[in-house]
C-alpha cells in the first residue's frame, strides 16, 4: 500500500451544461473520511484523500442533484459508520448501501436497514478483496429479503458468464454496478455485454449506467455512453445513474460535469431522464416523498 495519499476528484469542480430534474438522484458515490473520525481499513489497497461528505454534498449543489446513495467502500471495510454519518446529515436525501461480512449479524442488518441502508454491495473484482463465494452470497440473500435490503454487485466483465445463473437465484433484487464493466471499446455485440443484455431481461436485475468513463480506455466516453443508451433504451425502468464520486481505481480523474452532460446523449429526452434520475431510484431506492 502507497503512503502517497491519492486525489481522487477534482477539487475544483466545474458545473454542468444540463439541467437536471427536480429530484435527480446520483445513485452511486463513496465517502472517504476524514480520516481522523473515521480511520480507513488497514487492508486498503490504498491510501486516498479526505473525500467527505461536505465535498460530496457540495458538489452536489453544482451539478443540480438532490437524491443520492451513498455505497461503502473498502477504503472503510466493513466500518459502515462514514456512510451512516453522511445519510443522517442528509435530510432524508442520501440513503446508502452497505458492506458487510456473511456472518454479520441480523441485528446489525436490521440496524443499518433502519439507519438508512436499502442493500449491501459484494465485489468480485480482482484488485479488490478476495470476493465471497457466489452461492454463499446467494444463500445470503434470504436473510436480506426480510428487511427489503437488495443486492449489489460489482465484478469482472469476463465473470458475468458464470455469475449470470446463481445471481437469478436471488432471494431479492440484485443490481449490477458500472454496466457488468465490460470493455465498451469492444461494442455491443461483444459476448460480455450480450450476456448482461440477455440477465437484464430478468426482471430481477437492475443495472447502474455509471461507468461510461471506466469501461473505455481513456478520456473518450463515446462508446461508454453508446452502451449506457441501450440499455437505458432497452430496460428503461430497471436502470439507475451515477457519477461515482470520488472515481477511486481510475486511469483519470474525469469532470464530473462531462458525466453528467453525457446523459443528453443516454437518455436524449426529458421523459427518459425523469424516467432514469428521478422514477427509478425513487421507486427502488424507496426515498421519502
Amino acid at each position: 500500500m502507497a503512503n502517497e495519499a491519492v486525489l481522487t476528484y477534482n477539487p475544483r469542480p466545474t458545473a454542468p451544461r444540463l439541467a437536471l430534474p427536480a429530484g435527480a438522484c446520483d445513485s452511486h458515490v463513496h465517502v472517504f473520511g476524514p480520516a481522523a473520525r473515521f480511520p480507513f481499513d488497514p487492508a486498503r489497497g490504498f491510501t486516498p484523500v479526505d473525500a467527505p461528505k461536505e465535498a460530496l454534498f457540495a458538489l452536489h449543489r453544482l451539478l443540480g442533484i438532490e437524491r443520492c446513495v451513498i455505497v461503502q467502500s473498502l477504503i472503510h471495510g466493513f466500518d459502515n459508520r462514514v456512510v451512516e454519518d453522511a445519510i443522517a446529515a442528509g435530510g432524508g436525501r442520501y440513503l446508502g448501501v452497505a458492506l458487510v461480512p456473511l456472518d454479520v449479524p441480523d441485528a446489525e442488518l436490521a440496524r443499518l436497514a433502519a439507519a438508512g441502508f436499502r442493500g449491501v454491495r459484494f465485489n468480485f473484482m480482482s484488485h479488490l478483496a478476495s470476493p465471497a463465494g457466489i452461492e454463499g452470497v446467494v444463500a445470503f440473500t434470504r436473510r436480506l429479503a426480510p428487511l427489503g435490503l437488495h443486492l449489489q454487485v460489482h465484478f469482472e466483465s469476463s465473470l458475468i458468464h458464470s455469475l449470470a445463473e446463481p445471481l437469478a437465484r436471488s432471494a431479492v433484487p440484485v443490481v449490477i454496478d458500472h454496466m457488468g464493466r465490460v470493455d465498451a471499446t469492444l461494442g455491443r455485440d461483444h459476448a460480455d455485454f450480450q450476456a448482461l443484455h440477455r440477465l437484464m431481461h430478468n426482471p430481477l436485475f437492475r443495472v447502474k449506467v455509471s461507468g461510461i468513463d471506466r469501461v473505455v480506455g481513456g478520456s473518450d466516453y463515446t462508446a461508454g455512453v453508446a452502451l449506457a443508451k441501450r440499455l437505458v433504451q432497452d430496460f428503461p425502468e430497471r436502470c439507475l445513474w451515477g457519477t461515482d464520486w470520488p472515481h477511486p481505481n481510475h486511469h483519470h480523474v474525469p469532470d464530473d460535469a462531462v458525466l453528467v452532460d453525457s446523459l443528453a446523449q443516454i437518455a436524449p429526452d426529458e421523459a427518459s431522464r425523469q424516467q432514469l434520475l428521478v422514477t427509478n431510484p425513487q421507486h427502488f431506492y424507496r426515498f421519502a416523498a
